[in-house]
C-alpha cells in the first residue's frame, strides 16, 4: 500500500492544497521567501493534511475551511519543528539540512515565529476561530509533553501512565487535531468532531509506539538503533522490561541509560535486555490494541471511499519502515 493509493479519493484536493499552501508561504522579504521555498520543497509524506481531508470527507464535505485547516496544521507544526531543531541543535531534518544548520539559530527562531503568526492570521482573517482553538490546544499540549519528557528524563522515573500522557501530548495531540479540524471544517456536530478527535488520538498513540519500536531494530530502515536510549528517553518496551526486572538488574540498566548511554556496547546491552524481557512483544500488543480501538471508532462513521482510505492510512502508520 503506497501513499498515492491511500490518497486516491483526495488526489485532486491534495494537489490544490499544495498550490494553495505554496502561495501562502510566499513572502516579499527575499531571505524569507528563499527559506519558505526550501521548506516547501522538502516536505514529508503529507500525512497530516491527508488526515484532515479524509476525515472531512468521512464526516461530510471538503470545504474551503478544510484547506485552511490543513494549512494551519502544517504552518504551526512546521514552526514547532524549526524551533525543535534549534533546541536540539539538530543539523538534519528528514535527511536534509535543517533551517538552523543552513541559516543559523537566530534566523531559524524568527522563521518559526513567522510561521506561527502566518497560521494565526490565516485563521483570524477568515474567522476560523474553532479551528484555531483546536490546533492551538494541540500545540500547547505538544509543548507540555516535550517539557514533561525532559523533566522525567532527568530522573528516569517514568511509569506507564506517565509515558502514555507524554506521547498523548507530544505526538497524538497533533493527529487528533488533524481529525478534529477535518470534521469541524465539514460542518459536522460536536459529537462527531469529538469522535474524530478520539480516533486521531488513538492512531497517534499507536504511531508513537511504532516509533519506539524502531529503537530496537524492528525495521530494516528507520532511525539509528538505540537513539532513544542515547537521549535517555523512557519508551514503552524499556519501561515494561524494567518493571519485570529484579532490583539489581533494574538498577544496572538505569545506570547505563543515565551515565553510559554514549557507549555503543552498553546501549546494545540495554537493547538485548529489553528484547529478552519481552518488551518488544508487549509494546507491539499495546500498539495493536490502540489500532483496534481506532478502527472501531472509524467504523462508526458512514461507509465511503474516504473511510476505506483512513483504514489504509492507519495500517500504513503501523507498517511503515521509518
Amino acid at each position: 500500500m503506497t501513499v498515492a493509493d491511500i490518497q486516491a479519493p483526495i488526489a485532486a484536493e491534495m494537489e490544490l492544497f499544495e498550490r494553495k499552501f505554496r502561495d501562502l508561504m510566499k513572502s516579499d522579504v527575499m531571505l524569507l521567501d528563499q527559506i519558505m521555498n526550501y521548506i516547501v520543497k522538502r516536505k514529508g509524506k503529507q500525512l497530516r493534511p491527508m488526515f484532515v481531508f479524509l476525515t472531512a470527507g468521512v464526516c461530510g464535505q471538503i470545504t474551503e475551511s478544510t484547506y485552511r485547516g490543513a494549512s494551519l496544521i502544517e504552518l504551526l507544526h512546521t514552526a514547532t519543528l524549526v524551533h525543535d531543531d534549534v533546541v536540539d541543535d539538530s543539523n538534519y531534518r528528514r535527511g536534509f539540512f535543517s533551517i538552523n544548520a543552513l541559516w543559523k539559530n537566530k534566523i531559524a527562531v524568527l522563521v518559526g515565529d513567522y510561521l506561527l503568526s502566518r497560521g494565526l492570521l490565516l485563521s483570524v482573517d477568515n474567522g476560523d476561530f474553532e479551528l484555531l482553538q483546536i490546533v492551538s490546544t494541540a500545540v500547547r499540549e505538544l509543548s507540555e509533553g516535550e517539557l514533561l519528557q525532559i523533566e522525567k528524563a532527568r530522573r528516569l522515573d517514568i511509569t506507564e501512565a506517565v509515558y502514555y500522557e507524554i506521547i498523548r501530548q507530544k505526538t497524538a495531540s497533533l493527529i487528533a487535531a488533524c481529525c478534529a479540524v477535518g470534521a469541524r471544517s465539514a460542518g459536522t456536530d460536536v459529537e462527531m468532531v469529538e469522535k474524530a478527535r478520539a480516533f486521531g488520538e488513538k492512531v497517534g498513540i499507536a504511531f508513537q509506539i511504532k516509533d519506539d519500536l524502531f529503537d530496537y531494530g524492528t525495521a530494516e530502515v528507520g532511525k539509528p538503533l538505540g537513539i532513544d536510549i542515547k537521549e535517555k528517553k523512557m519508551t514503552l518496551p524499556l519501561i515494561y522490561a524494567l518493571n519485570k526486572a529484579g532490583f539489581w538488574e533494574k538498577r544496572r540498566i538505569i545506570n547505563i541509560v543515565k551515565n553510559d548511554s554514549e557507549n555503543p556496547k552498553k546501549v546494545a546491552e540495554v537493547i538485548s535486555f529489553v528484547k529478552n524481557s519481552g518488551g518488544i512483544e508487549y509494546a507491539t500488543e499495546a500498539m495493536n490494541h490502540y489500532v483496534a480501538e481506532a478502527r472501531q471508532l472509524l467504523d462508526s462513521f458512514p461507509e465511503s471511499a474516504y473511510r476505506q482510505s483512513l483504514h489504509q492510512l492507519v495500517q500504513y502508520t503501523i507498517e511503515r519502515s521509518k
